[in-house]
């Protein structure tokens, strides 16, 4: 089993095959998805679909890129929306400097709510860094002064000095399919280095699709890709890769339940039904 940790099925890109995205992941091995909140106050799209999915989780956050629109919502108003059960998470938020399409005062004040609102949660922190390690770097420090919380730097492709503040600060680490491209020896070599307990595998779907379908609309299904590089730099095999990545995140996003035989069953019978 696999997990794609990061992806946005609600995103106009699979609103008209949504059931065949789904069932394509499914039939390659992936047992939960994440869908991830870019805007709190279309929260209700994500439930909608978390609902609608038996293996769909969500979260609830601001992206960087919309942080200045949603300054009012508060860490309150995020821990309230954290009691529908299948919100598993907060975020994604953080900080983005390559394209600045929110004033950079603005996301670092709701990276600090997002942080709080983990904090207080449990719930892991999905964290938007790009083109910002040492501004990202400094708020996790400085936050994790004011007591300790769940986090992943999703997507990964920052320098190896904010890999490893992360995993000091008992962050995880998520690769997508940029990890497939050529030409990315160093965050390769990132990816070797790190502790085995602290890496996760994702998709950020529809977007980055791995090598092998470069060019194309990404999908869950996809994070099959990602693993097998991964197992290679790891010199692991994909089993054990899958095997360690989804207890990973079956440890990060404690609120997940895991799979039982049980459930097992009743989803193949479901399947044969409709079948």
């Amino acid at each position: 089993m696999l997990v794609d940790s990061h992806c946005h099925l609600d995103f106009p890109d699979f609103k008209e095959e949504l059931d065949a995205v789904v069932g394509r992941a499914k039939a390659a091995g992936v047992g939960r998805f994440v869908t991830i909140s870019t805007r709190v106050r279309r929260q209700d799209n994500l439930i909608a679909i978390a609902e609608r999915f038996p293996e769909v989780f969500c979260s609830v956050g601001t992206h960087p890129h919309h942080a200045h629109e949603e300054l009012d919502i508060g860490t309150a108003d995020l821990v309230a929306r954290t009691r529908h059960p299948k919100v598993v998470a907060i975020g994604e938020a953080g900080l983005d400097y390559h394209y600045d399409n929110s004033p950079r005062e603005a996301q670092a004040q709701g990276f600090r709510v997002h942080i709080a609102a983990a904090r207080e949660t449990g719930l892991p922190l999905v964290i938007h860094a790009r083109d910002a390690d040492a501004d990202v770097a400094k708020i996790l420090r400085e936050e994790a002064g004011k007591g300790a919380f769940p986090a992943v730097l999703h997507c990964f492709t920052g320098g190896r000095d904010l890999a490893f503040t992360g995993i000091e600060l008992g962050l995880y680490v998520s690769f997508t399919g940029i990890l497939t491209y050529k030409k990315t020896d160093e965050l390769k070599a990132i990816a070797r280095d790190l502790p085995a307990d602290r890496i996760l595998v994702e998709t950020d779907a529809p977007y980055l699709a791995p090598g092998k379908f470069r060019g194309k609309r990404c999908e869950p299904a996809y994070v099959t890709e990602t693993a097998k590089v991964l197992a290679e730099i790891r010199g692991a095999s994909t089993d054990e890769i899958a095997r360690q990545t989804t207890e990973n995140f079956f440890r990060l996003f404690s609120k997940v339940p895991r799979p039982t035989a049980d459930a097992d069953k009743l989803a193949q019978s479901a399947q044969a039904k409709t079948a």
